[in-house]
C-alpha cells in the first residue's frame, strides 16, 4: 500500500535543499550557497544577496 503521509512545510523545504544542487540547470555554486544558508538557518533576503553578490565577484574575478 502506498504511503499518503502528508509532509510538512519543513520536511519540503528540507527535501528541496538537499537536493537542490542535483536539479537541472541549476548553477551548483549558487544551490550549494542557498543549501548551506539554509541548513544554518540563515536563508534571509540580505545574506542570499550577499551570497549572489560574493559568487558575482568571485566569477569576475576567473574571467
Amino acid at each position: 500500500m502506498a504511503d499518503n503521509k502528508v509532509k510538512s512545510g519543513k520536511e519540503i523545504l528540507d527535501d528541496f535543499f538537499t537536493e537542490i544542487s542535483s536539479i537541472e540547470n541549476v548553477d551548483k555554486m549558487i544551490a550549494d550557497s542557498l543549501a548551506e544558508l539554509y541548513t544554518n538557518g540563515k536563508l534571509t533576503d540580505k545574506n542570499v544577496a550577499n551570497e549572489l553578490q560574493k559568487i558575482r565577484g568571485e566569477n569576475d574575478n576567473e574571467n
